[in-house]
């Protein structure tokens, strides 16, 4: 037994060091869009515009900062995701802007069966980082009446050049991407006379 007490002791050592190895892995590094502070609709707001929850590409739909890498290459960053899902952060972020940018509407989530609110649906297939230190987002949106049918489908694209390197800068220039086409969004809704 007394044999065996060094190579135990030894066993014992490798195992406590190896799980303080294990434990001093730092977490990775979490993101939230910038966003404007909401703005309340007037209460005397006639029109209504339910924003949908975007869908997203496949690819986008995970948890770490998507970087294309070069023209056909993609990659999950490990070590820098986001703090919520992306589609949660997007939409918040519309509707916000949103409604800044049309502020007699009132801008809200589209839960349920609205009958009288104009619902803005999105589809976005780019959303990432760019080899070339460029944010993207880019895809189409529709609009349809409370009766479904279509009022208008078009599509957006925004690019913002990222001012150093790093995953916060990505994260602020997506941000002012996205912003971007938000205020696409309200300018063609605006133009379109849907309200």
């Amino acid at each position: 037994m007394l044999r065996k007490l060094p190579s135990l002791l030894l066993f014992i050592s490798l195992s406590m060091l190896l799980s303080a190895c294990a434990s001093s892995v730092s977490p990775p590094a979490r993101y939230m869009l910038p966003t404007s502070p909401a703005v309340s609709a007037p209460s005397n707001a006639q029109d209504t515009l339910q924003v949908r929850a975007p869908r997203l590409a496949h690819y986008l739909d995970v948890d770490g900062i998507v970087m294309q890498l070069d023209d056909i290459t993609l990659n999950e960053a490990r070590e820098h995701q986001w703090a919520e899902g992306i589609g949660r952060q997007l939409e918040r972020a519309l509707r916000a802007e949103l409604a800044t940018q049309l502020p007699d509407v009132q801008v809200i989530r589209a839960e349920g069966n609205n009958p009288e609110a104009i619902t803005l649906s999105i589809d976005i297939d780019q959303f990432q980082g760019r080899y070339d230190g460029v944010a993207v987002a880019n895809g189409q949106w529709q609009l349809r009446n409370a009766e479904g049918e279509m009022l208008a489908l078009k599509s957006f694209t925004a690019e913002t050049t990222l001012e150093q390197d790093g995953y916060p800068a990505l994260v602020r220039s997506l941000g002012d991407s996205w912003k971007s086409v938000a205020s696409q969004i309200a300018q063609q809704l605006r133009q379109g006379d849907y309200f």
